[in-house]
């Protein structure tokens, strides 16, 4: 994903006057130069997924407060659009049974001593998935595999 990508789909959600992909797009885009700004270079299409990712976390964790107050019905709905709209353009992450398999795959290729060695676990899992999954749950699959 590179932010001509991004570029594009602002512009064909102008066209289509979708107001929510517009701001959520360009929250994108900010994060994106202001991390150009800051490097002094072009960000590489992992970098830009990171962003992506980035504004994804803020705004679900916005959405999260929202629900938990329970006052703004038509504010939390627009947040959860927002989320839809950025996991539509971010890769499938890795969860559930998929996860636990290759879980079990990592511990089986490896030679592990207990929890100690879990960090290297976890770290060959989140690699191999490209950052695609929850670390939380890796964690929480590594730890009940793990003696």
């Amino acid at each position: 994903m590179d932010k001509a990508l991004i570029t594009s789909e602002i512009t064909k959600a102008m066209r289509e006057h979708d107001k929510i992909r517009i701001g959520i797009l360009r929250l994108v885009k900010n994060e994106i130069d202001t991390r150009e700004k800051e490097s002094h270079q072009e960000l590489t299409d992992e970098e830009v997924v990171s962003a992506f990712k980035k504004v994804l976390k803020q705004t679900g964790e916005t959405l999260e407060g929202s629900i938990k107050a329970g006052t703004n019905a038509e504010r939390t709905e627009l947040l959860q659009q927002q989320v839809d709209i950025l996991e539509g353009y971010l890769p499938r992450q890795v969860a559930g049974d998929e996860l636990v398999a290759l879980v079990d795959r990592v511990l089986a290729a490896g030679e592990f001593a207990g929890k100690r060695d879990m960090g290297k676990v976890i770290g060959l899992v989140v690699s191999e998935t490209g950052g695609n999954c929850d670390k939380a749950e890796v964690a929480k699959i590594v730890g009940s595999k793990l003696n």
